[in-house]
């Protein structure tokens, strides 16, 4: 959110899920921040400069007011968490704080690994798949952990407008950033009415639609 001093920068892309999971918690925490884009299309995320801040080559890395930097975003948004706790973006109880990790792995680490650009890219230069045989690929992987999670949702007690009781928690952030990436290769999420539900009442605030990629300034 730029406009006001800002102590943190974002280093990230538009279109990445993972920047944009990021941004989503920056917001909801009401932290100022500038953004640096890398076009993870052009390969910029690799270069020198960047490989300095983050020597996987990804995005986001958040450079923190004293010139560290994080990586990887759910451990960025749980140490934004430890160290901004209002408002908690992971429940207190034990169980529950075990329930949110386990519904934003089911997105970040099941789904997001097998579909982001590097593998996507890979699929074409390696086993010469074309733009539908891509789309396949992405939607197959979407299919198989969406209808687990919304087993889950539907049917866990737990879940309420958000997919932890009645506040947004990391998982919503997860989520959304997913489903909203699922629109660029037409995925029919009509099977999953929970998941649509929780998606659609996150996307009603201010913090989640600010977060969007179509409204970054690196939007193209």
């Amino acid at each position: 959110m730029a406009g006001r001093n800002a102590d943190y920068v974002l280093h990230g892309y538009f279109r990445s899920s993972t920047s944009f999971r990021t941004r989503i918690a920056l917001n909801l925490k009401d932290l100022p921040y500038d953004q640096v884009t890398y076009n993870l299309r052009s390969g910029e995320q690799r270069s020198e400069g960047y490989l300095q801040r983050n020597a996987q080559g990804a995005v986001p890395t958040l450079q923190l007011p004293d010139g560290s930097h994080l990586s990887q975003s759910l451990a960025i948004i749980e140490w934004l968490d430890e160290t901004h706790p209002e408002p908690p973006l992971l429940p207190q109880e034990p169980l529950a704080r075990a329930r949110v990790r386990t519904l934003s792995y089911a997105v970040a680490l099941d789904i997001h690994p097998l579909n982001n650009l590097r593998v996507l890219k890979r699929l074409r230069s390696q086993f010469d798949a074309d733009d539908e045989a891509v789309a396949e690929w992405f939607r197959h992987w979407v299919a198989v952990e969406y209808s687990a999670l919304e087993r889950r949702l539907a049917g866990e007690t737990e879940t309420g407008r958000f997919c932890h009781g009645d506040q947004v928690t990391m998982a919503d952030l997860s989520l959304v950033a997913q489903s909203v990436n699922n629109r660029r290769f037409d995925v029919d999420e009509r099977p999953y009415p929970t998941i649509r539900r929780i998606v659609e009442t996150c996307l009603e605030r201010e913090e989640f639609e600010r977060a969007l990629p179509a409204n970054q300034p690196d939007a193209d």
